[in-house]
């Protein structure tokens, strides 16, 4: 059974940085997609980063336009983790954070549609504030 589990939420003052991670157990994928998505109170889930990898391959990324620069993404081989560097924040960026999985091994792109992921992690809280 593929289980996401995310780590690394917290509270900082805006402009600070956390890092969170998404570890993978249950399955070693040697092709997936994996996308870091968000939920402000109120708000629909809405996608941030993603990243798409095949064993032997670069890795593709995407991210959303608000917050590409600042939330970088990147995978731990060895570690079978995904991880949202997210950077420069500011409390709009307040939300639960989730990790997703597609381990559909034709994927050929990062979706930004919540469908599209077949897995989905517990979420990790951020909150910016002063």
């Amino acid at each position: 059974q593929v289980q996401l589990i995310e780590s690394g939420g917290g509270s900082v003052q805006p402009g600070g940085s956390l890092r969170l991670s998404c570890a993978v157990s249950g399955r070693t994928f040697s092709r997936a997609a994996m996308g870091w998505f968000r939920q402000a109170p109120g708000k629909e889930r809405e996608f941030v980063a993603g990243l798409r990898w095949s064993v032997g391959s670069t890795s593709s990324t995407t991210y959303a336009g608000s917050v590409k620069g600042r939330f970088p993404v990147s995978r731990d081989n060895a570690k079978n983790t995904v991880s949202l560097q997210i950077k420069s924040l500011k409390p709009e960026d307040t939300a639960v954070y989730y990790c997703a999985g597609n381990g559909n091994p034709f994927i050929t792109y990062v979706s930004r549609t919540i469908a599209a992921y077949d897995y989905w992690g517990q979420g990790t809280q951020v909150t910016v504030s002063s």
